[in-house]
């Protein structure tokens, strides 16, 4: 029976107690606030993102993990006995992230062999790649199989979310200040997805309801789905949104947690993104 050791990047948001239950490593991405700068999911929590979203006037950065972080978790990996590491990274047109994993494995060639997969995703759209691999690696799945299982779950997984406010994407002069201003007037709620790998319009909608139940629809209408999970940036109605998904997941429970900075940055508090992979 093979021992391979799971790793991904702090853009999964997987909750830390499914982390541990599947141990998981989890490589972290860095956030600056200006001058300051901290380790994601250790030095700031999303609580504490959050709040230091709303105090400041400037869009945080996020920067991708060096490979020398990705090769020091491959080294713990064959240190810990463990015969090989998947390693699961976060869409590699969004980030750089990626390409550090695999730096990272070329400094371990010839004493653990390492796959690296991009998820072509992000949160926990890449959460649950990394759960369904995670799972499969616990009861013995060699590489091989394992980077088959991640392969399939890419080809399977999916994400849509509506953002609340434009103020991130004013902030990060992704939009012009005008057609912000018109949006907000119009109380225009866009949606958004991943396509390919990049993050792509979905459509619009007036209110922050139809918008969430746009969402909540899009993943009944491509059921059966086999997991399900609900992130959010500090978003009001979060319980609402919940109550809209239950029952949606043929096969595992559904799992709602914070979104974490990585994505967080872009998309702003209120945020709230519905993730899947098809049965």
């Amino acid at each position: 029976m093979s021992k391979i050791r799971v790793v991904t990047d702090s853009a999964c948001d997987i909750p830390r107690d499914i982390v541990e239950e599947l141990g998981i490593t989890v490589v972290p991405l860095t956030i600056r606030f200006g001058d300051e700068e901290f380790v994601d999911c250790q030095d700031l929590t999303p609580q504490d993102f959050w709040a230091k979203c709303k105090a400041s006037d400037t869009l945080p950065e996020t920067a991708a993990p060096s490979p020398g972080a990705f090769q020091s978790a491959y080294e713990q990996a064959l240190a810990d006995g463990y015969d090989g590491v998947l390693a699961v990274c976060l869409s590699s047109k969004l980030s750089a992230t990626h390409q550090s994993a695999t730096l990272g494995a070329d400094g371990v060639a010839g004493k653990i062999p390492v796959t690296v997969i991009d998820s072509l995703a992000v949160t926990m759209a890449q959460g649950l790649i990394v759960m369904e691999c995670a799972e499969a690696a616990q009861k013995g799945a060699s590489l091989e199989e394992l980077t088959a299982i991640a392969h399939d779950a890419v080809s399977r997984a999916g994400v849509i979310g509506t953002i609340d406010t434009l103020e991130h994407l004013i902030k990060g002069g992704r939009i012009g200040g005008a057609k912000a201003m018109l949006g907000s007037m119009l109380s225009i709620k866009p949606l958004l997805e991943l396509k390919d790998g990049v993050v792509a319009e979905a459509g619009r909608q007036r209110t922050r309801s139809k918008a969430v139940a746009t969402c909540v629809n899009a993943v009944k209408e491509i059921a059966p789905v086999s997991r399900v999970a609900i992130v959010h940036g500090d978003a009001a109605d979060i319980d609402a949104v919940v109550a809209q998904m239950q029952g949606v997941a043929s096969t595992h429970p559904l799992i709602v947690t914070d979104m974490g900075s990585v994505v967080g940055t872009h998309g702003g508090p209120g945020i709230v993104g519905v993730c899947w992979l098809r049965a």
